[in-house]
């Protein structure tokens, strides 16, 4: 199974320095059966890419919760075992929870596919988006706005042994 894992660049160093990715329980996001019926599609790239996009929003709550962190989204894939990861029935089908998945044993950073990196053009748009979600969670609809802003910008894609040069960004 492809998860989605949400970082920040300082999560993705601690990432490349301990060489884990995680040590279970924590979240990513995947194709769940939720997610499908949120999709309405049976195209598993484009399935992926929804949850890519899952994950990219909770990186965006990362980078909220820590204002000194670089402002670019990051999400890490891997590919994990499906006995590896359970999805709380209680928040499936939640519009917050679509895709949420809990992975629960240790991921080594090697099992990573391939990291997604908003480029440095982007930074303006996520800080920016950032400081809105608060008043976007609120119901602030021109704060939503900002926050929707952000997704104007596609992550890019890197290989794993671009981890090194990508944490030494700031």
């Amino acid at each position: 199974m492809r998860v989605y894992v949400p970082l920040t660049l300082a999560g993705l160093a601690e990432a490349h320095r301990t060489g884990e990715l995680g040590t279970g329980p924590f979240v990513g996001y995947a194709v769940t059966p939720a997610l499908r019926e949120w999709c309405r599609s049976d195209d598993i790239e484009e399935l992926e890419y929804a949850a890519l996009g899952r994950a990219a929003f909770a990186s965006l709550r990362l980078l909220a919760a820590d204002e000194g962190a670089p402002r670019r989204r990051v999400v890490v894939a891997v590919d994990v075992s499906d006995g590896a990861t359970t999805v709380d029935p209680d928040r499936g089908l939640d519009p917050a929870a679509l895709g949420e998945v809990t992975v629960t044993v240790t991921v080594p950073l090697a099992k990573a596919a391939a990291v997604h990196l908003d480029a440095d053009d982007a930074e303006r748009d996520v800080s920016a988006a950032a400081r809105a979600l608060a008043a976007a969670d609120g119901g602030d609809d021109d704060a939503q706005s900002v926050v929707d802003g952000a997704d104007d910008h596609e992550l890019l894609w890197y290989a794993t042994q671009e981890i090194p040069s990508l944490v030494g960004r700031g």
